[in-house]
Protein backbone atom coordinates (compact mmCIF):
# COMPACT_ATOMS: atom_id res chain seq x y z
CA UNK A 1 0.00 0.00 0.00
CA UNK A 2 2.31 3.43 -1.34
CA UNK A 3 1.44 6.34 0.73
CA UNK A 4 2.61 9.56 -0.47
CA UNK A 5 2.75 12.13 2.26
CA UNK A 6 3.68 15.80 2.20
CA UNK A 7 3.25 18.45 4.47
CA UNK A 8 -0.54 19.00 4.31
CA UNK A 9 -1.88 16.13 2.13
CA UNK A 10 -1.36 12.71 2.44
CA UNK A 11 -2.36 10.02 0.16
CA UNK A 12 -2.59 6.05 0.68
CA UNK A 13 -3.60 3.67 -2.38
CA UNK A 14 -5.20 0.35 -1.48
CA UNK A 15 -5.87 -2.76 -3.77
CA UNK A 16 -8.97 -4.60 -2.58
CA UNK A 17 -10.07 -7.52 -5.13
CA UNK A 18 -13.18 -4.83 -5.84
CA UNK A 19 -11.52 -1.69 -6.08
CA UNK A 20 -8.57 0.63 -5.50
CA UNK A 21 -9.01 3.14 -2.71
CA UNK A 22 -6.98 6.36 -2.72
CA UNK A 23 -7.09 7.36 0.66
CA UNK A 24 -6.68 11.70 0.74
CA UNK A 25 -6.33 13.44 4.10
CA UNK A 26 -5.70 17.21 4.45
CA UNK A 27 -5.67 19.89 1.85
CA UNK A 28 -5.97 19.12 -1.28
CA UNK A 29 -4.82 22.78 -3.28
CA UNK A 30 -2.47 23.42 -6.38
CA UNK A 31 0.58 23.40 -4.54
CA UNK A 32 -0.12 19.54 -3.04
CA UNK A 33 -2.17 17.99 -5.86
CA UNK A 34 0.67 16.25 -7.82
CA UNK A 35 0.57 12.97 -5.36
CA UNK A 36 -2.88 12.89 -6.35
CA UNK A 37 -2.31 13.14 -9.94
CA UNK A 38 -0.13 10.51 -10.04
CA UNK A 39 -2.24 8.25 -8.00
CA UNK A 40 -5.09 8.96 -10.69
CA UNK A 41 -2.83 8.38 -13.37
CA UNK A 42 -1.77 5.17 -12.20
CA UNK A 43 -5.25 3.80 -11.23
CA UNK A 44 -6.68 5.11 -15.10
CA UNK A 45 -3.97 2.53 -16.57
CA UNK A 46 -5.30 -0.23 -14.17
CA UNK A 47 -8.97 0.34 -15.00
CA UNK A 48 -11.42 -0.95 -12.97
CA UNK A 49 -13.44 0.54 -10.25
CA UNK A 50 -11.84 3.05 -8.28
CA UNK A 51 -12.95 5.13 -5.06
CA UNK A 52 -11.77 7.88 -3.77
CA UNK A 53 -11.93 8.26 -0.15
CA UNK A 54 -12.11 12.28 0.66
CA UNK A 55 -13.59 11.80 4.53
CA UNK A 56 -9.95 13.05 5.89
CA UNK A 57 -10.24 15.69 3.04
CA UNK A 58 -10.19 19.35 5.20
CA UNK A 59 -9.98 21.42 1.62
CA UNK A 60 -9.90 20.93 -1.83
CA UNK A 61 -10.18 23.55 -4.33
CA UNK A 62 -10.49 24.22 -7.45
CA UNK A 63 -7.34 22.08 -9.18
CA UNK A 64 -8.01 19.12 -6.73
CA UNK A 65 -12.16 19.32 -8.18
CA UNK A 66 -10.33 19.03 -11.99
CA UNK A 67 -8.17 16.45 -11.19
CA UNK A 68 -11.19 14.57 -9.95
CA UNK A 69 -12.74 15.23 -13.25
CA UNK A 70 -10.49 14.65 -15.38
CA UNK A 71 -9.86 11.43 -13.51
CA UNK A 72 -13.32 10.34 -14.14
CA UNK A 73 -13.04 10.52 -17.27
CA UNK A 74 -10.23 8.54 -17.94
CA UNK A 75 -11.08 6.02 -15.46
CA UNK A 76 -14.39 6.08 -17.57
CA UNK A 77 -12.76 5.80 -21.03
CA UNK A 78 -10.38 2.61 -19.75
CA UNK A 79 -13.90 0.71 -18.80
CA UNK A 80 -13.50 1.91 -14.96
CA UNK A 81 -15.55 3.73 -12.55
CA UNK A 82 -14.49 6.65 -10.43
CA UNK A 83 -16.81 7.19 -6.96
CA UNK A 84 -16.08 8.98 -4.10
CA UNK A 85 -16.48 8.27 -0.33
CA UNK A 86 -16.82 10.74 2.45
CA UNK A 87 -17.87 14.05 0.71
CA UNK A 88 -18.52 15.94 3.85
CA UNK A 89 -18.33 19.38 4.40
CA UNK A 90 -16.52 21.54 3.79
CA UNK A 91 -15.42 20.11 0.28
CA UNK A 92 -19.32 19.01 -0.19
CA UNK A 93 -20.26 22.59 -0.54
CA UNK A 94 -17.28 22.95 -3.30
CA UNK A 95 -18.94 19.78 -5.06
CA UNK A 96 -22.68 21.21 -5.06
CA UNK A 97 -22.03 24.29 -5.93
CA UNK A 98 -20.02 23.27 -9.28
CA UNK A 99 -22.89 20.75 -9.61
CA UNK A 100 -19.86 18.15 -9.82
CA UNK A 101 -21.62 15.95 -6.93
CA UNK A 102 -24.02 15.33 -9.60
CA UNK A 103 -21.56 13.96 -12.21
CA UNK A 104 -20.20 11.05 -9.49
CA UNK A 105 -21.36 8.68 -7.53
CA UNK A 106 -21.07 9.35 -3.54
CA UNK A 107 -21.05 6.99 -0.90
CA UNK A 108 -20.89 7.66 2.88
CA UNK A 109 -17.87 4.92 3.75
CA UNK A 110 -16.05 2.20 1.37
CA UNK A 111 -18.21 -0.81 3.44
CA UNK A 112 -21.27 1.51 1.52
CA UNK A 113 -19.95 0.97 -1.68
CA UNK A 114 -18.28 -1.99 -2.28
CA UNK A 115 -22.35 -3.15 -1.45
CA UNK A 116 -23.48 -1.00 -4.33
CA UNK A 117 -22.61 -2.18 -7.47
CA UNK A 118 -20.29 0.35 -10.15
CA UNK A 119 -22.85 2.72 -11.85
CA UNK A 120 -21.90 2.04 -15.68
Amino acid sequence: MPTTSGERFTIEAKSLPEATVLVTAGELDHDTAEPLRQALDAACREGGRLLVDLSRLDFCDSTGLNLLLSGRLAVQEAGGSLELIGLYPPVARMFYITGADRLFQVHPDVEAALAHPRRA
